[in-house]
């Protein structure tokens, strides 16, 4: 039997040993009971869902919604997160002064009178998983920057730090978060702007940008993110009115135009709405943004976005080539016949000679020049006057194609042109060029440039 007692005996001894590592691992250490123990209040920050704030007559509740902080009272908007977030850091790191008993305060009755601590007009209480009771602050102590607190329903009084009084003395308007929206440029993938010149409509596809309205045309991503930016970056002004009394006043009953952003799986998109400039402040005007449904200003050069155009954010590289299925290159100049270079592993050669080894440099060259040359002016967008240009019968054509050896469920075999570009008559240092088809899936072949 003597096995079965030892038996018994390792597993008490094990059990025991768990038991204790549990709770020491639970228990604070010295240093940080100590902490602790200095601390006006303890609590876990990641716990607490809402922050309301009595000051006086005015009541200002925060709710944590989705990991985002709301205001819910005295009005319903989009809070300042750091804000809130710093709050709470300052109440985990508030430490007390010194301490009043209870037992000191009921022999003189009078003391919660003379702290301001009997009917305090400040108050703050958080809600959540172990929060602490109400605290009540009242008035500032003789010591410099030090104010009496205490916990609702108790008597027990600290002297502590002002830094949470100035936390949260504030209105309504300071915890509202003046960053117009959460959204991220890098989020956007389409755009829709309208303006007094018409509609424009902007898409994403892949990392490439696209005019779609009021023509099809490669975008300038650049610019356009620096478009976009101008929203997502923007940080309001003032909180003027919710949108439920008369726009005309701030000229947002009919807005002289919109911006409407859209993330990946957005259908709604977010819309700002601009309208007119305050006169007592024209370095602003007056906006209304519809997921938070209220009108505010912004800096004045945010209207600036309605003076886009589709030019400007076109992208003025002559044609866009992707090397990784580049495999021809054809150079036909009429009447001296095509010269067709074709990629041969890391190698060229040229294949309209007998597949002779060409000057790879000299290629690559070729290939980089296409690359960067940049459009001097945006001619026409549609293909009704090739003549006026030379374009009708070009006087060189360079197409870049892909080449595939066997037909796949993806491509046939042979010769894939994706890019073809032409060139018509010389206008001094300029050439007129028409671009044919690209890859991004535009249909650029009725644009005509002069480079």
């Amino acid at each position: 039997m003597k096995w079965k007692t030892t038996a018994v005996l390792l597993a008490i001894v094990l059990a025991l040993g768990l038991y204790i590592k549990f709770v020491e691992s639970k228990r604070p250490g010295t240093e940080e009971a100590a902490r602790q123990a200095q601390n006006v209040v303890n609590f876990n920050r990641d716990k607490i869902d809402g922050v309301i704030i009595q000051n006086g007559d005015e009541k200002i509740d925060i709710r944590r919604h989705d990991n985002k902080w709301r205001l819910d009272t005295p009005i319903k908007d989009q809070a300042d997160t750091s804000l809130v977030s710093n709050l709470l850091l300052d109440l985990e790191n508030w430490q007390k002064d010194a301490t009043i008993s209870a037992k000191e305060i009921e022999a003189d009755k009078k003391k919660l009178n003379e702290f301001g601590l009997s009917k305090p007009k400040l108050r703050l209480k958080l809600l959540g998983q172990g929060a602490p009771p109400e605290i009540l602050f009242g008035k500032d102590a003789a010591l410099e920057a030090r104010m009496y607190v205490r916990f609702e329903n108790s008597r027990e009084t600290y002297l502590a730090n002002q830094s949470i009084k100035k936390d949260i003395e504030k209105k309504a308007d300071d915890f509202r978060d003046r960053k117009l929206t959460d959204l991220i440029t890098a989020q956007v993938s389409r755009l829709v702007l309208k303006t007094p010149a018409g509609e424009m409509e902007l898409q994403k596809k892949g990392d490439n940008w696209e005019i779609v309205k009021p023509l099809r045309a490669r975008g300038d991503s650049q610019k356009i993110g620096d478009l976009i930016a101008r929203v997502t970056t923007a940080r309001i002004e003032q909180f003027v009115a919710d949108e439920h009394g008369d726009l005309r006043a701030f000229g947002l009953a009919e807005p002289r135009g919109s911006i409407t952003l859209f993330g990946p799986d957005d259908k709604q998109g977010q819309t700002l709405q601009i309208g007119s400039v305050p006169q007592k402040q024209p370095d602003q005007v007056y906006v209304r943004f519809s997921p938070r449904a209220f009108v505010y200003t912004l800096p004045k050069k945010t209207e600036d976005i309605l003076n886009t155009r589709p030019n400007d954010v076109r992208d003025r590289h002559l044609v866009r080539i992707d090397t990784n299925v580049l495999d021809r290159t054809t150079i036909d100049a009429p009447g001296k016949g095509k010269t067709v270079l074709a990629r041969k592993e890391e190698n060229w050669t040229i294949a309209s000679r007998n597949n002779a080894p060409a000057n790879v440099s000299e290629v690559h060259r070729l290939i980089d020049m296409f690359t960067n040359e940049q459009v001097s002016k945006f001619v026409e967008d549609v293909a009704s006057n090739l003549p006026k240009y030379g374009l009708d019968k070009p006087q060189l054509q360079v197409i870049f194609s892909s080449f595939a050896s066997e037909n796949t469920a993806e491509t046939k075999a042979g010769e894939q042109p994706f890019a073809t570009v032409s060139f018509g008559k010389i206008d001094g240092d300029n050439v007129y060029a028409r671009l044919g088809d690209e890859p991004s899936g535009t249909n650029p072949s009725d644009h005509r440039y002069h480079r």
